[in-house]
């Protein structure tokens, strides 16, 4: 958990508002829980990196963003590195430290 805390905290600015027995809000509403809590409430394996969801964000400086993605001092899977889709939009797909699907792009529109 405290390496998701810093994860979020050193790319996205994410501030902890509430950290209680694993469970963890984080400023602009993201909840972080504990594997094990989540394997009580399915009683079942977690399957990270499954794709089936996604946490976006955007960044209008989506170069600075991926230079300090870059720089992090823990390794960094990608998805995709930047890219840029037909419609005009940058973007950049990884995981973070539990294996959550994360994309940020420029702002559309």
């Amino acid at each position: 958990m405290e390496r998701a805390k810093r994860f979020y905290k050193n790319l996205f600015g994410l501030e902890v508002v509430l950290d209680q027995d694993g469970n963890v809000i984080l400023t602009e509403g993201l909840v972080l829980q504990d594997a094990e809590i989540w394997r009580g409430f399915l009683k079942r394996e977690i399957a990270p990196r499954n794709h089936a969801t996604d946490l976006y964000f955007e960044e209008p400086d989506i170069e600075r963003f991926v230079t300090k993605l870059e720089n992090y001092p823990e390794p960094i899977e990608y998805v995709n590195h930047l890219m840029k889709h037909s419609w005009g939009q940058k973007v950049v797909r990884f995981y973070d430290p539990e294996g959550n699907l994360i994309e940020v792009g420029t702002p559309v529109g």
